[in-house]
């Protein structure tokens, strides 16, 4: 589990830097940001896939589709809702929509806390109780400042949790999947990368973007790549709470782009923030333990090996 614990961090702070990564990307619209982050990340991604030996799961569902080719219907709905997501997550802070598409990163992780509860049967520790209530407390004083929720925070709070579940229902929950997501994209992001005034003389104008597109593959490669890892590897309560630390990230990405937090607006972030901060508490406990089981085992052990010597 530390492998995944160990990836969903390594995603959520690679999230954050991309978030506040877009101001390089002008004068891209969100389209055709969404459209060269894809086209740029499918390389990448190959390229880590045969890097850490996970290439063998392009080729598994390519025979699936050749045995079954309804399946591709399952594969679709799967593209769809994850790169709605992707879009989503570039066009919220380009439209100063950015705090709305944080806060649905916030109702997430509770939405995927109660299906890990409901279907998959997990169990939550102390820690996590308390975790659980102090973010339902600032999301639900956040649903009754605004007396409703943005439809970008509904759609990421209820589509990634139904993604993340129709992965393991049809069994792609690895990156083979999530490449083939990209993949049945591309047709898309081909022609929203072509259309919009200059849309490729613009990379002559502004020769920053070639630096800037490369970063944001591979960014988006590693951010992504890690976060399909981590629910693989992670019970999805688990993997739900991790989660907060991202929308935490995200939120200070957007102050930091110029969006501000209103007065009224610190009873959501603060009792969301002290929970990430009891996540942070019992993995540290729970690295401690380990550590001093490891140290008891070895000192134990030492000592057998000092009384057979004795005898």
């Amino acid at each position: 589990m530390f492998k995944g614990v160990v990836l969903s961090v390594t995603a959520s702070l690679t999230f954050g830097v991309l978030y506040f990564f877009t101001t390089f990307l002008a004068p891209l619209n969100s389209e055709q940001t969404f459209a060269w982050r894809m086209l740029s990340t499918l390389p990448f991604l190959t390229f880590f896939m045969y890097w850490i030996g996970d290439f063998k799961y392009i080729s598994a569902i390519w025979q699936r589709l050749k045995a079954k080719p309804q399946f591709i219907l399952m594969l679709l709905v799967s593209s769809i809702l994850c790169t709605s997501q992707l879009w989503l997550f570039l066009w919220g802070p380009m439209n100063g929509r950015g705090l709305q598409v944080s806060l649905g990163y916030f109702l997430l992780p509770l939405v995927m806390v109660l299906i890990g509860c409901i279907l998959f049967k997990e169990k939550l520790s102390r820690f996590q109780v308390v975790a659980v209530a102090l973010a339902a407390i600032g999301v639900g004083h956040e649903l009754w400042r605004i007396g409703g929720i943005a439809w970008e925070t509904a759609y990421v709070a209820v589509a990634y949790p139904f993604y993340f579940f129709l992965r393991k229902k049809i069994h792609t929950d690895h990156l083979g999947g999530f490449w083939w997501d990209i993949v049945l994209i591309l047709p898309v992001a081909i022609y929203l990368s072509s259309i919009g005034l200059h849309s490729y003389s613009q990379f002559l104008a502004y020769p920053h973007l070639f630096p800037a597109i490369a970063g944001l593959g591979a960014l988006s490669a590693l951010g992504l790549g890690s976060y399909i890892l981590a629910s693989r590897y992670l019970p999805m309560v688990i993997f739900g709470l991790l989660s907060y630390l991202e929308p935490v990230l995200l939120a200070l990405a957007s102050v930091a782009l110029g969006e501000a937090i209103s007065g009224d607006e610190w009873l959501t972030y603060i009792p969301i923030w002290c929970a990430v901060l009891v996540l942070v508490v019992e993995g540290s406990l729970h690295l401690y333990r380990q550590q001093k089981n490891k140290q008891d085992l070895v000192r134990n052990l030492k000592s057998y090996q000092t009384r057979l010597k004795d005898d």
